[in-house]
């Protein structure tokens, strides 16, 4: 039976996401973190579509899951699809943002990691996730009594920095404001958030 909270919280995660993505970090050249953040890199670096790759880069993490928690993983591959769908739907529009409104690279970077975040955090409130590090990160609270916000910026701290190597330009410092703002909200949303998931 699907749930209705459940596929709401997917979509309206899945757009914040893409919003976030396409309109703040893309036209700046700024990470974030997670798969997200691989997928920009790979995306700067040789123009593949971000949300393609997130879902090439999720499958692995989903196939080890898939025997821990059948239930949760039925709505992250529904929220992985979606969200990996609006971010390419959207990308054709990244410019025309950019164009029409004027704010600083700061400003940008904090909005759209607030914005990734709070979808993210959104969709790991109602038990989904967009997979890849954060269904990865859920399992890890299983195992440490850390906040899933938390685990997910020290993930993201690493791939902003290994991003650091490989890219042209500084944008350290806006990518690590950003994973700051997203995980922020990410933990603001799922505060309280039990990790209870049982075995689908």
């Amino acid at each position: 039976m699907l749930s209705l909270s459940k596929i709401a919280a997917i979509v309206i995660g899945s757009i914040l996401i893409a919003v976030g993505i396409n309109f703040f970090l893309i036209p700046l050249g700024v990470l974030d973190g997670g798969v997200i953040g691989i997928s920009l890199i790979i995306n700067y670096l040789f123009h593949i579509k971000v949300g393609f790759v997130m879902l090439c880069c999720s499958i692995p993490i989903f196939a080890i899951a898939w025997s821990y928690s059948k239930g949760m993983l039925y709505y992250s591959i529904i929220g992985l699809l979606f969200s990996s769908y609006v971010i390419d739907l959207l990308e054709p529009y990244q410019y025309y943002f950019l164009y029409y409104v004027e704010w600083t690279p700061f400003t940008r970077a904090v909005v759209g990691g607030l914005m990734i975040g709070t979808g993210i955090g959104t969709m790991i409130r109602f038990d989904s996730t967009t997979g890849g590090t954060d269904l990865l990160a859920q399992f890890l609270t299983k195992l440490f009594p850390v906040n899933v916000g938390i685990l997910i910026l020290v993930m993201d701290l690493i791939i902003i920095g290994l991003g650091e190597l490989l890219l042209p330009g500084d944008t350290f410092f806006l990518s690590f404001v950003t994973i700051t703002a997203g995980g922020l909200a990410t933990s603001l949303c799922t505060w309280n958030h039990p990790h209870g998931y049982h075995h689908g």
